[in-house]
């Protein structure tokens, strides 16, 4: 008979706590709220001990925290306190910290730390995160710290630093698990449990022939449900192995791991032989940080001066010259406005009425631009099916048009005719229509550069995400106006 748990053993009567009863005392601040965020009062417990200098307080405070909220926590302090943190915690700071923080937050968080921490810290990560983490240093800083890192890791650091940025061999880590096509599946669980060090985190055996190439994997569910007799080779399956080359950029990595579903995928060379493995967990990061990019480009802001850390000097120097361009483009929308000043004279409603046409136009082309640049970068959007798409944009316009076309032209004729501007029924009709008319040519003209801009973008090279939002607005400021302003002087005035 098995021996009972120390689970089952616990009862509630041997504890000194009622179940139920929280771990912290109730004047003691919890470190995370419903959120699993870090609660506004632990944060400033931590400030104040560290300004206090109360170290010992700190590092039980922080003691029990992920390395994901420790980097969280450092984000959340100012410069000073976050270099006295460091300090404070040591040996304690888990280098996951290090690549879970924000870029400008690390940059500090690795000055304040000594050479050697720092080699400690890179020896302890996977090769992919110890890249990340040292990528960004300069060459001087960098080479201190890889002095200070065993032989065999700084030998493999090396070779990942020498693949281009956000590449597969930049993200891949080159601790994997290979075995030849002839072992023995007992063989190979006898070196899985032997001294040798092993991957942190894997999910399938890749099978190798002599020349080190990948002949096809195991799932490791497949893998412990045959006999130790069985050959490993045998146990290949037919399906295509999905070989990721070195050289690939990392989003058409994430789009393969997508589109199959792979949990994790071998690296190989030019000369097809395995060096590294990507999985799942890194593909989920890049996912975040694609989407975060666009996302934010879209706005035209740099990723790098998107988060709350970065310097005041930066932050405003990325995002002055997108409001450059803006300033130009609105200096443009002006222009055409000024060709019809003696309309404005003359029909004061015109010039109220005037912005709605070049809102709307606006907003319906922001709409178009956001899925077709998301269709663009998963891969939905392509040459084959791109008249289909612009074709039901611009239908999606028209009808759009014609709907807000008939509410606007009614409420600004009724307006015009007899409450604002007292022109009479006829002239109230007359501006109905020639805004209803605009509206239309606007939300068609919106959908259309909404889906022709970013697809024109991709096609010379340049990043649909970062461009198009500028193009667009534009077109429908430059659009709207002249429709409405045009019909105004022509049908209103003339």
């Amino acid at each position: 008979m098995n021996e009972p748990s120390a689970i089952e053993n616990t009862r509630p009567e041997e504890t000194d706590m009622p179940p139920g009863t929280p771990d912290h005392e109730p004047d003691e601040p919890r470190p995370e709220d419903e959120g699993h965020d870090l609660s506004a009062e632990f944060i400033r417990e931590v400030r104040e001990s560290i300004d206090e200098g109360d170290g010992t307080h700190v590092r039980s405070l922080c003691e029990e925290l992920h390395p994901a909220d420790v980097a969280d926590l450092f984000e959340q302090i100012s410069d000073d306190q976050r270099k006295a943190l460091v300090g404070i915690l040591g040996q304690m700071l888990d280098p996951i910290t290090l690549v879970e923080v924000d870029e400008d937050v690390r940059d500090l968080i690795i000055e304040a730390m000594s050479t050697g921490q720092l080699a400690d810290a890179v020896s302890e990560l996977d090769t992919d995160d110890a890249a990340f983490v040292l990528e960004d240093m300069d060459e001087e800083a960098r080479l201190e710290v890889l002095a200070e890192v065993p032989v065999a890791e700084r030998l493999a650091l090396l070779s990942a630093l020498e693949y281009e940025d956000e590449t597969a061999g930049r993200l891949m880590q080159r601790e994997v698990f290979a075995a030849p096509a002839y072992w023995t599946v007992g063989q190979i669980i006898d070196r899985l449990r032997s001294p040798e060090e092993l991957p942190e985190t894997f999910y399938e055996v890749f099978v190798i022939d002599p020349a080190f190439k990948v002949i096809g994997s195991v799932p490791l569910a497949q893998f412990l449900r045959n006999p130790r007799e069985t050959v490993i080779g045998d146990l290949v399956g037919e399906q295509e192995l999905r070989r990721i080359p070195a050289d690939m950029d990392q989003e058409e990595v994430a789009y393969l791991f997508e589109k199959y579903n792979l949990i994790s995928a071998p690296v190989v060379d030019r000369g097809d032989r395995l060096v590294g493995m990507i999985t799942v967990d890194d593909v989920v990061e890049i996912v975040h940080e694609e989407t975060h990019e666009d996302m934010l480009a879209l706005a035209g802001v740099e990723a790098e001066q998107s988060g709350i850390s970065g310097s005041l000097r930066a932050t405003v120097s990325s995002r002055f010259s997108w409001l450059a361009v803006n300033l130009f483009t609105a200096i443009l929308a002006s222009v055409v406005i000024s060709f019809f000043d003696a309309t404005l004279e003359q029909v004061v409603a015109v010039a109220i009425l005037m912005p709605i046409v070049a809102s709307m136009g606006g907003n319906a082309g922001t709409q178009t631009l956001t899925v077709a640049v998301r269709n663009l970068a998963t891969r939905e959007l392509t040459a084959a099916n791109a008249l289909r798409i612009v074709g039901r944009e611009t239908l999606v316009g028209l009808i759009n048009g014609c709907a807000f076309a008939v509410l606007m032209g009614c409420i600004s004729g009724v307006w015009y005719g007899t409450i604002g501007g007292g022109g009479g029924a006829e002239a109230g009709l007359v501006l109905g229509l020639v805004l209803a008319a605009a509206m239309i040519i606007n939300m068609i003209m919106a959908g259309l550069s909404g889906i022709l801009i970013p697809l024109v973008l991709q096609r010379v090279g340049a990043d649909p995400a970062v461009a198009s939002a500028v193009f667009v607005t534009t077109v429908t400021d430059i659009v709207g106006f002249f429709a409405f302003l045009g019909l105004a002087a022509i049908f209103i005035v003339g």
